[in-house]
């Protein structure tokens, strides 16, 4: 391996290159079943096994021809694979896991298979950080279209411009989203460790993942390593706004170009103006030029993310006006800010914001979006941080932007230690002590039927969650439908009896 990358683990067990049949276990994540569609893609083999599957990725994987088996079991394996892959949700005691140590049978971790099959033959740019990672690979990803590239990309959402999360496209590029998190049972380093990247964008750092991470400066000496690994020759773009960012800048060995609001970065923007069509905003670069953006997407860390791709891409030598259009083409992610559809005057949106940031920058953003229109926040904390006390004081400012908050109880509380539990309950008081109508939940099926009268056209209903959450966009949008029908109906017999 060259030296400009600096050293990479190797594969837990070598396996012969002519593979040819794969297996992937918990394949039905978003990041492992994008890696199944690409090793498709490339000619390979691929089957693979999950606890269980859910769209959008059971659905993509249908349609991909990949046999799933639901549940593990040694038996999955008695068609012995060449290699599997191992997702990070796997556990050591896992009877597959188990069944694969113990037969020998070559395995790799997720990112060292991206790095193996896919990496070595272009040039990585990684998205890293600890907020807009998704959101910014895809504006990454159209900006480099705009400019006549076709790259390849594996981020960790569905892109609309590509129905995909993956795309295998052609040389030289290749996008990644960059994430902390850890690799493996065998393997507690960091994914973008393994992504070689030739250039990178740093959007933040944040305490995050307090399921692995203790503090902090644990993630600042991840990132740390993020950042060792960029050759001499590379490029580091980062959000300097973030004082834990300039921390861990110091330790970078190639140029290093900053971006944000502060005055004293290298490219800032001015002015920024959300509506119903999205955010435009005004910028300087580094040298002294100022441009106008324009992006579909709402809200101030939006042109952020945008601004942060400008930069990399202009200091990459691409043309800044075709950077700027393909910026502006791009529709987004599903699961951020996405509207999930409109019925009785009620639209239903899906976030994955989970963070307290994350959360008080997607209300923040919906509130300049939507004015004049109430704003619904209905909250699920089922990550592994937010099942966690960590962030319990600093939850509630994070819907100041809200007009009424519907929380629902932990899921799964056992997941957290004991007495480092998250409380709804405390939340929904913290709510009401700020002035903001709260209530608690048991479940989504309660939710929708105490929000189903309440809601009353123009409301806009945000549902915050990392996962499906029992289906409650779907659940409220037909109760929603049904109760406007039946309106329309009794309207349509009073009006016809007075007659």
């Amino acid at each position: 391996m060259s030296r400009r990358y600096g050293n990479r683990p190797r594969s837990p067990r070598p396996f012969a290159m002519d593979c040819r049949d794969i297996y992937l276990m918990g394949i039905c994540g978003t990041g492992m079943a994008g890696l199944a569609g690409l090793l498709r893609q490339k000619g390979y083999n691929v089957r693979g096994s999950d606890s269980q599957a859910y769209p959008p990725m059971s659905e993509l994987l249908k349609g991909l021809r990949i046999p799933v088996q639901l549940g593990y079991g040694e038996e999955n394996l008695s068609t012995m694979p060449d290699l599997v892959i191992i997702g990070n949700v796997i556990r050591r005691d896992n009877p597959e896991a188990v069944y694969v140590l113990r037969e020998k049978i070559p395995y790799m971790s997720f990112p060292q298979a991206l790095s193996h099959f896919f990496l070595c033959e272009r040039t990585p740019l990684v998205v890293a950080g600890t907020h807009g990672k998704t959101t910014t690979s895809s504006l990454l990803v159209s900006a480099l279209a705009g400019t006549g590239e076709d790259p390849g990309f594996m981020i960790g959402g569905v892109l609309n411009a590509y129905d995909s999360g993956f795309h295998l496209g052609n040389p030289p590029w290749f996008v990644l989203e960059g994430d902390e998190y850890d690799t493996a049972f065998f393997d507690k380093q960091p994914k973008f460790i393994y992504y070689m990247p030739k250039a990178a964008i740093l959007t933040s750092i944040e305490f995050d993942h307090a399921d692995i991470y203790q503090d902090l400066d644990a993630v600042k000496a991840a990132f740390v390593r993020f950042v060792e690994i960029i050759p001499q020759d590379g490029l580091i773009v980062a959000c300097a706004d973030w004082p834990a960012v300039r921390d861990v800048l110091r330790y970078a060995r190639c140029r290093v170009v900053t971006y944000g609001e502060s005055k004293d970065l290298d490219y800032y923007f001015k002015s920024y103006r959300t509506d119903d069509i999205g955010t435009e905003f005004d910028f300087k670069t580094q040298n002294g030029t100022q441009l106008h953006a324009a992006i579909r997407l709402p809200g101030r860390h939006n042109a952020l993310n945008a601004l942060g791709v400008a930069a990399l891409l202009m200091e990459l030598g691409f043309n800044p006006q075709e950077v700027l259009h393909g910026l502006s083409l791009c529709p987004g992610v599903k699961r951020r800010q996405e509207v999930r559809g409109i019925e009785a005057g009620v639209t239903v949106i899906d976030d994955f914001a989970h963070h307290p940031t994350a959360v008080k920058e997607t209300l923040r953003a919906l509130k300049e979006k939507y004015r004049d229109r109430r704003i619904i926040a209905v909250f699920e904390p089922r990550t592994n941080t937010s099942r966690r006390a960590v962030f319990q004081h600093a939850y509630p400012e994070a819907f100041l932007d809200a007009d009424m908050v519907m929380v629902r109880e932990v899921p799964d509380p056992e997941k957290a230690p004991p007495g480092d539990r998250f409380s709804s309950k405390r939340l929904v008081e913290d709510l009401r002590a700020l002035k903001i109508d709260a209530a608690l939940f048991p479940d989504a099926k309660a939710i929708v039927e105490a929000l189903l009268p309440l809601c009353r056209k123009g409301d806009v209903v945000a549902v915050l969650s990392n996962g499906a959450f029992e289906d409650i966009h779907d659940r409220l949008l037909g109760a929603l439908k049904n109760k406007d029908l039946l309106c329309k109906s009794c309207a349509t017999i009073l009006d016809g009896g007075a007659h």
